[in-house]
C-alpha cells in the first residue's frame, strides 16, 4: 500500500537509510495496512539540508511563478481525489464522504494560497527625514517544519504546506506515524508543481529521530504544530533555544449554547452530525452543551433520537455515519470518561460503551450524557471522542460565565435568532472562533485558530501567510 512512496527528500522518494520500517494499522480491522519507513537522525538531517537548498531556489521564484505552481498542485490533487479519500478512510476509519470533503478542503487551501502569493503587499511610509521614505517588505522566514496529528491527516498538512509555499518557504512535513499515507499522496501531488528539489520534504518516524533534530537545528526557522496542548507547550520551550517562530493549533473544549429563542430543529440537525463526525475526534467540535431550561428536555429527546439513528461501521461503506476511534487507547479513555461522569451523578442517556456486533475495530457507541455539572471531568476536560455532555442554564449572564470557565479557547458555538444576543455572545466568549447558528469554521478564506491554552497563530485566511513571513523595513534617503 505504501510501496511506491516512502520518505521524500531532495525531490525523491526513498527508504530510510538504516532500512527501519514500522506497520500502520487499520482502526477498523486492527490489521496492518502496510509498512512505512521510519526516518533516522541521518534522514532528518538530510531533509533539513535538502530544505535549505530548496529554500534558496524556491524563494528566488516570483510570486506569480509560485502561484502557478500551487494551482498545478491543486489540479493534481483534484485528479487524485478518489485515491486520497480512500487512503484517509483506510487509515482513520472515518466515513468516505467525510474523507472526500476533507480532501476538497485541501485542494481549496492550495487554490486560496496560490492567489495569496500574489498579494503579499508591502507599504510606503513617509519619513521625518528630509528626502527619506520607509519601505516595508515581507520576506519568507526560511525553512518551516509542519507537525500534524492523525485526526485530519490531509487538511492539517495542507493548512501548513500551502501558505508556507505561497510565502516562499521550503517545508519539512512530519505527519503522525498512524496516518502517513495521505501525507505521501499530497507530497506526491506537489511534484506536479515542478517545485525545486527540497522545497517540500516528508519524514516519518519517532520523536528522537525526527522532532529532536528539527528543533535543535538553527536552519529551521519556523515550526507549526497541530496537536495537544501538552506537546505544544514542550515545542514552545524547545523552539526558544534557537528562537524559532511558532504557530500552534492545540486542544479545545468547545461550548455550545442553545438559547431560549433558538431554532430547535436547525440546532439539532446541525449539532448531531457535527458532534459525531470522525467519531468526535475533532478539536473544534462541541463538547459542552449548555441548553436553556425551556428547551432542555426537547433538545435532549431530539438529540438522543438522532444519535440512535447513526450507523457504525467501516468508513468505506457509504451508508456508515460513524467509524471507529483511532486506537485501543482512545476506547479505554472513553470508558473512563463515561464511568467518571456516571459515578459523579450524571445520567447516561444513550450509548456509553464499546459497540457490539464487530469482530474487530475500535468502535464506541455515540454517547449522550445529561445532568452534567461543570466540575465533572466530562465537562471540564476535552473528551476528543463521541461523547456529548449536556447541562442546563437559565440566564445569558450565567451561561456566558460558565462557558468561559476553561483554559481552552479554540472554538465556541451558539444558536439564537436575536442579532443583539449573537453580537454579545461573539464579544464575550473567549475563543478564537465563534459560530452563530453554524459549525462551519474551517474555510480557506477565514483565519482558523485559538487563544489561551488552545494555541497561537492562524491557519487560513490572509492572516495565515503572515506566520511564514518576516517583516523588513528600509529607509532610503535621497538628497
Amino acid at each position: 500500500m505504501y510501496d511506491r512512496f516512502g520518505l521524500f527528500i531532495n525531490g525523491t522518494w526513498t527508504a530510510s537509510q538504516d532500512g527501519t520500517t514500522a506497520p500502520v494499522f487499520s482502526p477498523v480491522t486492527q490489521q496492518a495496512l502496510g509498512q512505512v519507513p521510519m526516518a533516522s537522525v541521518t534522514d532528518t538531517e538530510a531533509a533539513i539540508a535538502s530544505a535549505a537548498t530548496g529554500f534558496a531556489a524556491w524563494r528566488a521564484k516570483s510570486a506569480f511563478e509560485r502561484a502557478d505552481s500551487l494551482h498545478a498542485i491543486a489540479d493534481e490533487m483534484k485528479r487524485r481525489t478518489n485515491e486520497a479519500a480512500r487512503m484517509i478512510s483506510l487509515e482513520t476509519g472515518k466515513p468516505i464522504a467525510q474523507s472526500g470533503r476533507e480532501w476538497a478542503l485541501c485542494i481549496d487551501q492550495f487554490r486560496w494560497f496560490a492567489e495569496e502569493a500574489r498579494r503579499i503587499y508591502g507599504r510606503i511610509i513617509e519619513s521625518r527625514v528630509p528626502g527619506g521614505r520607509f519601505e516595508v517588505h515581507h520576506e519568507p522566514v526560511g525553512i518551516a517544519a509542519a507537525f500534524t496529528a492523525w485526526n485530519f491527516p490531509a487538511a492539517l498538512i495542507a493548512r501548513k504546506v500551502a501558505p508556507a509555499l505561497a510565502a516562499g518557504c521550503s517545508i519539512i512535513v512530519r505527519p503522525s506515524s498512524q496516518t502517513p499515507g495521505v501525507a505521501m499522496v499530497m507530497v506526491d501531488c506537489c511534484r506536479a508543481g515542478t517545485l525545486p528539489a527540497g522545497a517540500v520534504n516528508l519524514i516519518i518516524g519517532p520523536t528522537d529521530a525526527t522532532y529532536a533534530p528539527i528543533m535543535a537545528s538553527k536552519a529551521v526557522r519556523k515550526v507549526s504544530l497541530t496537536g495537544s496542548t501538552r506537546v505544544g507547550q514542550q515545542m514552545i520551550r524547545d523552539a526558544a533555544a534557537t528562537m524559532k517562530k511558532v504557530s500552534m493549533e492545540l486542544g479545545g473544549n468547545a461550548p455550545l449554547i442553545i438559547y431560549d429563542d433558538a431554532d430547535l430543529e436547525a440546532a439539532l440537525n446541525a449539532a448531531v452530525p457535527t458532534k459525531f463526525a470522525n467519531a468526535g475526534q475533532v478539536c473544534v467540535t462541541a463538547d459542552r452543551f449548555y441548553i436553556h431550561d425551556s428547551l432542555h428536555d426537547a433538545f435532549v429527546s431530539g438529540f438522543v433520537e438522532r444519535t440512535k439513528a447513526i450507523k457504525l461501521g467501516d468508513g468505506l461503506d457509504p451508508s456508515v455515519g460513524m467509524g471507529p476511534l483511532i486506537n485501543a487507547g482512545r476506547l479505554a479513555e472513553m470508558e473512563k470518561i463515561v464511568a467518571g461522569a456516571v459515578q459523579a451523578g450524571a445520567t447516561l442517556a444513550q450509548g456509553g460503551k464499546r459497540a457490539t456486533g464487530f469482530n474487530a475495530g475500535h468502535f464506541f457507541e455515540p454517547t449522550v450524557i445529561t445532568d452534567c455539572t461543570d466540575d465533572m471531568g466530562v465537562m471540564a476536560d476535552e473528551n476528543f471522542g463521541p461523547i456529548a455532555a449536556i447541562t442546563r442554564f437559565s440566564s445569558d449572564d450565567e451561561v456566558l460565565t460558565r462557558a468561559n470557565a476553561s483554559d481552552m479557547g479554540l472554538s465556541a458555538y451558539a444558536f439564537t435568532q436575536s442579532p443583539k444576543r449573537a453580537r454579545r455572545t461573539v464579544a464575550e466568549l473567549k475563543a478564537g472562533m465563534v459560530g452563530i447558528n453554524s459549525f462551519a469554521m474551517a474555510a480557506s478564506e477565514a483565519p482558523f485558530g485559538g487563544t489561551n491554552h488552545s494555541g497561537m497563530g492562524r491557519e487560513g485566511g490572509t492572516e495565515a501567510i503572515l506566520d511564514y513571513l518576516d517583516v523588513k523595513s528600509s529607509q532610503m534617503v535621497w538628497a
